[in-house]
Formats: structure tokens, sequence, C-alpha cells
């Protein structure tokens, strides 16, 4: 027998603040980097997270929320007050799942691979859709983590360029673990740097619009080198909880 989920009101309440303070903290950061905060977005990552913690920031104004697991997100999409909210899947996502989030999600922030990027083109032109992703970089090289290396980056573009039921929108990334802001600042100017060489050259059918970059641990330093969305998960709603 299923354990009867009961509200921690007390968490409620923790998440309702976080949340506050965090969309401060990022309007804070634009301002410090001479942005307008508007220009900004916060991502309530939600991973792992109830639906009753997840509406309480959509209830308080969050219009944006990313989810890393197909699964997951289907199975608590229709508990979520998603109007007016735009989702996007930031997860590593394998081809045998595409057919189950086109049109599920506004956005695919991780595509990394000409086959990943065929079959979404593939299942998106079956559906009569054009789906909007983002090119997710591995700008520290590590092998742990999923994305393209930016000497490739150029060229996986103008492959996907010439898909014509995929808009590619923009570059994501996560960088390594780093002991100091001087030292992920650096990867993220690094990500920058690319993302205005790559909007300079207006590839046909490549917007770089948003460049995604910023967790928790980060997102200041991320919005001080050019991030327009940053991607906040155990800030707002506290440690993830695995089950």
């Amino acid at each position: 027998m299923t354990e009867k989920f009961t509200v921690d009101e007390n968490r409620l309440k923790a998440v309702e603040d976080n949340y506050k303070s965090v969309k401060s903290r990022v309007e804070e950061a634009a301002l410090k980097a001479g942005r307008n905060p508007a220009d900004v977005r916060l991502m309530a990552v939600t991973k792992t997270v109830e639906s009753v913690y997840i509406n309480k920031v959509l209830d308080l104004g969050a219009d944006l929320i990313g989810e890393n697991r197909v699964q997951e997100y289907l199975g608590k999409k229709d508990e979520l007050h998603l109007d007016n909210v735009e989702k996007h899947l930031i997860g590593h996502l394998q081809t045998n799942k595409v057919k189950q989030i086109v049109g599920e999600v506004d956005m695919i922030e991780s595509v990394d691979s000409v086959k990943l990027a065929t079959e979404i083109n593939r299942v998106s032109k079956n559906k009569g859709l054009v789906t909007n992703i983002l090119v997710e970089v591995n700008v520290g090289k590590e092998d742990s983590k999923s994305g393209i290396y930016i000497e490739q980056l150029e060229e996986l573009l103008n492959e996907i360029a010439l898909m014509s039921n995929i808009k590619v929108k923009g570059l994501m990334t996560i960088p390594p673990i780093c002991d100091s802001e001087k030292e992920v600042s650096q990867y993220f100017s690094t990500m920058y740097q690319s993302f205005i060489d790559i909007r300079d050259k207006k590839i046909d059918n490549i917007d770089m619009e948003i460049l995604s970059m910023g967790m928790s641990g980060d997102f200041e330093a991320a919005i001080a080198n050019g991030s327009n969305i940053v991607r906040v998960g155990s800030s707002i709603f506290g440690a993830r909880k695995y089950f």
C-alpha cells in the first residue's frame, strides 16, 4: 500500500520565502551587472519536487519551470498550475523518449548530437510541430557530463539548421564544480563569447536568443557573464529527495 503524502506546511512557507529571496537575488545580480532584471528569467527546477510545492511558486508568479526526466514530468504535469507557464526539459534526453516529450514542453534544452536532433525533427514533423531547442555545450569537457564541446558547436549547428521542424534558440551549459567564483566565471565567460560569436554569424534557422547557464550555487556569476535563464532548484525547494 502506497504511503499517503502529507503536505509539510513548514516546507511550503520555506519554499515561498526561498523563491522570493532567489528572485530578489536574480534581480540584484542583473542590476549589479548593469543589466535590466527583466532580461534574466528565473527557472524553477522541479526535479523530485512534489506538485504542491511546485504550485506554491507557480501561484507566486513563477512562469518558467524545468524538469530533468521525461517520465517524472509527464507523471505530475496534470497536477500543476501551468496556465501561462513555460515548460522546459533540461535533463539528458534519450532518443527513445523523444516521442513522449515532443509537444509536451515548450523547449528542449539538452540537445547535444545530430542523432538526437534528427529524432526530435522527425517526431516534430509527424506531429505537425516545430520544436524549440537549445544546444547543450560541455564547456568543461567533463566525461561525466552530456553536451558537445565548443570546438564542435558550429558544425552541429550547421547540420541542425537544415532541419525544418527544429528551431535553435540558443545554448545551455553546466560548468564544472569550481572552488571560486573567479574560476566558474571563466567558464561562463567562454560560453558567452561563443554565444556572441555564433549570433554574429547569423546562421539561417539559428537564433541566439537564450543563454541558459547558472544554477543554485553559481547563478549570480552566470548573470554577470550574460546568462538570461538561470535554473534554480535546491535554493528554492530545498535539498533534493531521491526515491
